[in-house]
């Protein structure tokens, strides 16, 4: 198992080093970069003598000295960005310089991987700060998200699937489905809406608040009522969410089950008088759970990345969600970039302890034996 590991944590640099040049390319391709994005703001507001170029680099030269001698700006002729007709050629390097355009992309997509083998994000286009820093201070909001809600929505779906599976076709199973259908069907940021309108003064109760991860005097409680004011604020978002995620896992957890119970091994376990609960959870739950442990991974950095987004916009959480939507927005590269970076590598990490997990519930399970 050792020998697997190893393998796997040496196979995440190129699958890592492939994902971020396809993402690069494509990035590189789409329009609206961040040059567009300073032309449309210099372009589409009044410009004088006294604007500045605002970037990376900060040297607020002033527009005046890319002038014309008589205060006019002058005209590019041709330009390969959208929108730049009528600012100088001059403008335009000072503007590809301070985002690193003056450097071919194969330098850029380079200089960017060095950087990030060293954890160095560099700093926002438009936000003035480290990208590490920003995914610091919108951690802890995704982080709450993704993790009540996953551990939530397991310990909801699991029980309910077995229970489903064992009672199939009963009036038990009949009444759940009806739940798990209309919790499949309506998106979980429908529910978020449906539970502000009840319960966070939309229009019926005001019993939650409607914004922020914590309230504004959080600073001032005492160590219960932090915890308190915290799950008070927590409360809905992760409820819309573990409302709309939890279908799909228990009828996987109920059809996992059901496959099991009608194999060959089950009726010998029962022909030789086990209690039901010792057939179940002493034979059935170990290999029907392996196909559930599986999804866990991805569930859980969906739930964590972009599961959240919708949930953080309507419930106002500043959170990782809102920053990488905010980011692909703006085309703020290198927030797109370390975030794509920084959860895949993420997502490959969890990848390796999903096929953990595999062992760890089914010893039988050698991934070395099969040449994986």
């Amino acid at each position: 198992m050792y020998a697997y590991i190893v393998r796997r944590l040496a196979l995440i640099i190129p699958t890592l080093l492939g994902i971020m040049i396809i993402n690069f390319v494509v990035i590189q391709a789409a329009p609206g970069g961040p040059v567009e994005q300073m032309i449309a703001q210099i372009t589409g507001s009044a410009v004088d003598a006294t604007a500045r170029v605002s970037g990376g680099s900060g040297d607020g030269e002033t527009l005046s000295s890319l002038s014309q001698p008589n205060g006019e700006i002058g005209t590019s002729g041709s330009s390969k960005y959208r929108g730049a007709q009528g600012l100088p050629p001059e403008m335009i390097a000072q503007i590809e310089k301070q985002f690193g355009f003056d450097k071919p992309a194969h330098e850029r997509f380079i200089l960017m991987v060095g950087n990030y083998a060293r954890f160095d994000f560099g700093q926002s286009f438009f936000r003035d700060k480290d990208v590490f820093d920003l995914v610091l201070d919108k951690m802890p909001v995704s982080i709450s998200l993704g993790i009540w809600t996953t551990l939530l929505v397991y310990l909801i779906s699991i029980p309910l699937g077995i229970r489903k599976a064992v009672r199939d076709g009963s009036r038990f199973d009949v009444a759940t489905s009806s739940v798990v259908i209309v919790g499949n069907a309506i998106p979980g940021f429908l529910f978020a809406i449906l539970l502000i309108v009840l319960f966070a003064g939309g229009r019926y109760f005001d019993w939650f608040p409607l914004r922020g991860l914590v309230s504004d005097n959080w600073q001032d409680l005492n160590s219960f009522e932090k915890v308190l004011d915290y799950f008070w604020h927590m409360a809905l978002p992760i409820l819309s969410m573990v409302i709309g995620g939890f279908a799909g896992l228990t009828m996987l957890t109920k059809n996992s089950f059901l496959e099991e119970i009608n194999k060959q091994y089950v009726v010998t376990a029962r022909s030789k008088g086990l209690m039901e609960n010792q057939v179940l959870y002493g034979h059935v739950f170990r290999n029907a759970m392996l196909i559930i442990i599986a999804g866990f991974p991805s569930a859980f950095i969906g739930i964590l990345f972009t599961g959240s987004l919708l949930t953080e916009i309507i419930f106002s959480l500043d959170g990782l969600g809102l920053l990488g939507f905010e980011a692909a927005i703006n085309r703020d590269y290198p927030v797109m970039f370390g975030t794509l970076y920084f959860f895949t590598l993420l997502g490959l990490l969890m990848g390796i302890l999903g096929d953990l997990m595999y062992h760890i519930v089914d010893p039988r399970i050698d991934f070395e034996s099969q040449g994986t």
